[in-house]
Formats: structure tokens, sequence, C-alpha cells
């Protein structure tokens, strides 16, 4: 029997979507995480955490569950505690991916509205504890998720695949549960950013305006308003990455209202239905938002775009800066020091040696070698 049309269009989508996404997505974390892209270090880290969230995305929905029939047809994937920690996973993933862009749209609001606050608030310390802490709730809020499912089918007392209890459709508390995640995503993420980007352009136009009044009472509109012109660079990353995610869960959003209000339901079988065909394509939408941040950085970030050729270029160079990078933070860990005698570099010459920067001899190949010794000796 042929698959419905949407299904055909499903079994190539998604595919793709993760060969593409999973690349882009670590290219990503690892460009702005060595800090050369000319962005705050508060900024930086929101961008790399909704990266690796995004990758968590494409990891355990589209690869993990969607294909998972085609591409892990017989598989331990199939066993029923898998699949429920992999259903757990899934919405973790999609409910950091979401409340971190609210998180960053957020603070470029604080940062552009109310730059009172930016010293207090807009700091590396501060999205680090909000990435953490919104990481963490979300983690907390879906563990109920790992209850609601039971083994689709036994066999030789192995639990195959899953499905949902019946139960969850009829008591109380797992209603009052799933009304709790509908609120949480995407009804609240999605209004509060609109909102807040509502709120962003409206202050920009006001400042706009009153600084164009300024500089026309001084006469000094022949060279250009450098304030401006930085005000209007940080407000397109903010605009293209929340107007993106508006974009892309618009279909989502308006499914679950009508979900929520008229007899329209989730997941029918029927994909010959409008209201069926158009969820899937919600969640298709949906998945592309976890791709399209590196293109955004792509288009909007020169610095970025150097940063990305030179890594395509050089790959051996760009591994070399990264694990140069690194050095302080293994340093730390291991908790050496050059006063205990050991080689301020020796990390990055340990690895370097790996890489044609340049090339050694044998004698200094022989000291990379005893370097190595003493590190791990330690």
């Amino acid at each position: 029997m042929e698959q419905p049309v949407i299904i055909q269009i499903q079994n190539i989508y998604y595919p793709i979507l993760a060969i593409v996404g999973v690349p882009a997505n670590l290219v990503t974390i690892i460009t702005l995480a060595q800090g050369n892209c000319g962005l705050s270090k508060c900024i930086t880290r929101y961008l790399v955490t909704m990266a690796a969230a995004d990758l968590m995305v494409l990891i355990f929905e589209i690869t993990l569950y969607v294909t998972k029939d085609v591409n892990f047809s017989y598989s331990f994937l199939k066993y029923t505690p898998v699949c429920s920690f992999n259903q757990v996973m899934m919405f973790i993933s999609i409910d950091c991916s979401v409340w971190l862009t609210v998180a960053f749209t957020f603070d470029r609001f604080i940062a552009i509205c109310h730059q009172s606050l930016q010293r207090i608030y807009c700091t590396e310390k501060t999205a680090t504890v909000v990435t953490a802490t919104v990481c963490l709730v979300c983690i907390i809020e879906n563990i109920p998720i790992s209850f609601i499912y039971e083994p689709r089918e036994v066999i030789d007392n192995t639990p195959f695949s899953c499905k949902v209890k019946s139960s969850f459709y009829i008591l109380t508390i797992w209603k009052a549960f799933l009304w709790l995640e509908t609120i949480l995503t995407p009804f609240a993420p999605f209004v509060l950013i609109l909102l807040l980007n509502l709120l962003t352009i409206r202050h920009i136009i006001m400042a706009n305006r009153v600084r164009s009044g300024l500089r026309k009472n001084a006469d000094s509109h022949n060279h250009t308003d450098q304030e401006v012109e930085n005000r209007r660079k940080s407000i397109i990353l903010l605009l293209a990455i929340s107007g993106c995610f508006l974009l892309l869960w618009t279909v989502n959003f308006i499914f679950f209202v009508l979900v929520q209000f008229t007899d329209i339901q989730f997941l029918t079988q029927n994909y010959n239905d409008p209201s069926t065909i158009a969820e899937q394509c919600g969640y298709m939408l949906r998945a592309l938002s976890s791709c399209t941040n590196t293109f955004i950085y792509g288009i909007s970030q020169r610095k970025f775009r150097e940063e990305l050729k030179s890594m395509i270029r050089y790959p051996k160079t760009a591994m070399y800066k990264i694990i140069s990078s690194l050095h302080g933070k293994v340093m730390l860990l291991f908790k050496l020091s050059p006063s205990k005698g050991t080689d301020k570099c020796k990390v990055s010459r340990l690895f370097a040696g790996f890489f044609s920067l340049p090339r050694r001899t044998d004698l200094q190949r022989y000291h990379l070698h005893s370097n190595a010794k003493l590190f791990f000796s330690h």
C-alpha cells in the first residue's frame, strides 16, 4: 500500500534535516566557543547553549525518534525503557531550546531597553546561571513523562516499543499535567517572545526619533551616528533569531490552540485530513527551527563568517586553536600550575604534534612525548 504524500515527504525531509543540522550545530558550538566572533561573553554563552539544545533536538527527536523506524528498525532503541528515556530527552531538548530562546530574547530586551540594568544582568555569570536554571527546570518538568508510557508489546518477556497509558487520558492529574505542558510549551514562550520583540522594536523606534531630533538641532547630520549604527547591528541578531522562531512555530502554535478549543485531536492516523496534514507540517517547521540559527549567524555576523571560513579552509589550524583555548580549563581541572614544574603550554604542545603547525624534528617529538609523560604523571 502506498504511503500518504505527507509521510513520503517526511521520509526525505527529516533525514536531510539531520544530515545538515547536526554538523551545522556542532560547527556553531565550536566556532562560538572560541570567542573570536566579536560577540560579548554573555551573548556567546546564550548562543552556545542554544546551539547545544538544538543539537539535542536533532539527535533525540529527529534521529532517534522520527527516523528510528527507517534507520534503526531492529535495535535496542525498540526496548521500552530506551524508548521511554528517548521520549523524555526529546521533550527536555525541545523545552530547553524554546526557553533558552526566551532567555536570550529577555537578555537583549534588558540590554537595549533598560540600560541601567545592563551591567548587572547582562553578564557572563548571569547568563551561566540563567541557562543552567532553564535546563534544570526543563529536566524536572519533564520527569513525569517517563511514567506515562507502557510497552506496546511483550515478546519473550521483553517489553518492546512504548505507547501512552490509557489512564493518561482519564486521570485528572494527567489532564492537569497536559495543560501545564501545553501552557509552558508553546503558549507562554510564543507570547513572551512576541511581546518582548514588540517592546524592543518600539523602544528602538522611539530612541532613534529622539536621537534624530537632537542631531538635527546640533546640525551634525552630515556624519554617521555610531551609536545608532551599533544599536542597529545588535538588534539584527535578536530579531533574526526570535523572528525565525516565531515564524517556524506559528503553525504548531495555532494547531495547539485549535486542539484546546475545538474537536481536533493530536496524532490522528488519517493523513488525508487537512488538520492532520497541518499538524505534521507544524512539526516539520518546528524541527527546522533547530537548524536555522547557524545560517542566521553566517548571514548577520561578519566575524562568524570569517571564523567559519577559516575552520573550513584550515581544519588542522582550527583544531589546534580549539585545543589551545581549552588549555586553561584543563589546567584548572587537573589543578596544574607552572610553579609545580608544568609548562604553561604543555597541553597545547601535547596535542600539537598531530597537526602540521609546524613540522617537528625527531628531537622535538622526543621532548613532546616526555612532556606528555610528565603531564599524565601528575
